[in-house]
């Protein structure tokens, strides 16, 4: 559980559990504090992959299929237990999308609350385009494949931690382009709500094709910001205010 989860603040009488999935080339640094910040009513679980931080000694996960499996073994007795809502960024979005797929289609088991940031709905014409960009192999290549597949943001200006990154970054893009989303699976899966935020001075994404993955309501919200909106605290307390309301009214 250590090993895949971040979780720097436990809370056992926490009425929900937000699981987090970061986005390509990071780990759980930045949304396993929202721990801190939640108030006592959600615990924040962040979902740490292989390949880096107390994993680096691991190779790469290979395909999205085996890193659903992992996460799903390993948070399932949790996920029984109490209510779960999950919050992914770019990549995360897609990782999050494919484990509650998962969950509800083996399991029976459905986020109360699914909160979906800067990515495509995965059941649109934009993300099957951005599925079939064939990966470079050269460094400066893979910096325009960072501003396709990542947005607009600023990238680390230290030699060592931007090579670092980008390798991060490129295994996440193959582990992306092994996602495979079934139209039989996508009929309508979920009824949860769905809430879906961007950052307004990001690249544009086809996200209105949320709403015909839930029976439930469809929120959208455009924050100030480039990609890593959610880093400005300003939008950070947005976003933990916005989404602890959505889910204790969801439970």
């Amino acid at each position: 559980m250590e090993k895949l989860v971040a979780c720097v603040q436990k809370k056992p009488d926490a009425v929900c559990r937000l699981i987090c999935f970061p986005w390509a080339g990071s780990g759980t640094s930045q949304l396993a504090q929202w721990g801190r910040l939640f108030n006592d009513s959600v615990e924040v679980f962040c979902i740490r992959l292989p390949g880096r931080e107390t994993r680096l000694e691991e190779p790469f996960a290979k395909d999205m299929t085996s890193v659903v499996n992992e996460i799903t073994s390993v948070l399932l007795k949790e996920l029984k237990e109490k209510p779960f809502a999950f919050f992914g960024h770019s990549f995360g979005t897609y990782m999050s999308f494919a484990v509650a797929l998962h969950l509800k289609k083996k399991y029976g088991l459905e986020p109360v609350h699914l909160f979906m940031s800067a990515a495509h709905s995965p059941n649109s014409a934009a993300y099957l385009a951005v599925k079939s960009i064939v990966l470079p192999d050269g460094p400066n290549d893979l910096l325009a494949i960072m501003e396709i597949l990542g947005g607009n943001f600023e990238l680390p200006h230290d030699e060592d931690l931007w090579r670092d990154t980008a390798l991060t970054f490129k295994e996440d893009a193959k582990l992306f382009q092994t996602c495979s989303f079934e139209k039989t699976e996508m009929n309508i899966p979920f009824s949860c709500d769905i809430t879906y935020f961007c950052g307004s001075d990001d690249k544009i994404y086809d996200a209105k094709g949320w709403q015909e993955l839930t029976s439930g309501d469809t929120s959208f919200y455009e924050l100030p910001g480039d990609h890593l909106y959610l880093l400005k605290p300003s939008n950070e307390s947005f976003l933990i205010k916005h989404m602890t309301r959505s889910i204790e009214n969801g439970l």
